[in-house]
């Protein structure tokens, strides 16, 4: 299996300020994610069967077919990547992937969003959590500490 490095730019973890401490990690969780897939391949399959029946196609069976091995193809060339995300959740920061710090003071919402859960901050930016075992538990906790 292949594994992608980090952006050697934006890939690095933020260091923490001084007398900053880590209150709670939220790694990607490896069976939410393979899930996520599943449910994308069996969705975009049968979208894919229907458009070839609907279009006369004798083989339908191609799309559902052509849809897994696609998205299989993918979950696995990107699993790596994103499995090895981590958001952290410190005293002042929610510290995410790609060098994002999130000051508290500028959360405005964190609500489960499929598999994920979006964080809102005040001026509107959106960023994603990916790929949480308990998104609804992963929100709460965030929304916690603002």
């Amino acid at each position: 299996m292949a594994r992608i490095e980090p952006d050697p730019i934006l890939g690095h973890a933020v260091p923490l300020l001084d007398g900053e401490t880590v209150l709670a990690e939220f790694p990607a969780d490896r069976t939410a994610y393979w899930r996520s897939h599943l449910v994308m391949a069996v969705v975009l399959g049968a979208a894919a069967g229907l458009f070839l029946i609907w279009q006369g196609n004798p083989y339908p069976v191609a799309g559902p077919l052509g849809a897994a091995i696609a998205i299989g193809a993918r979950a696995a060339f990107l699993a790596s990547e994103a499995l090895g995300e981590t958001w952290r959740l410190t005293d002042r920061r929610l510290l995410g992937p790609g060098g994002r710090a999130i000051p508290l003071a500028e959360l405005q919402s964190a609500r489960p969003f499929l598999g994920a859960v979006q964080i809102t901050t005040a001026t509107g930016d959106r960023h994603l959590v990916k790929y949480q075992a308990d998104p609804a538990a992963t929100a709460a906790r965030i929304m916690t500490r603002r």
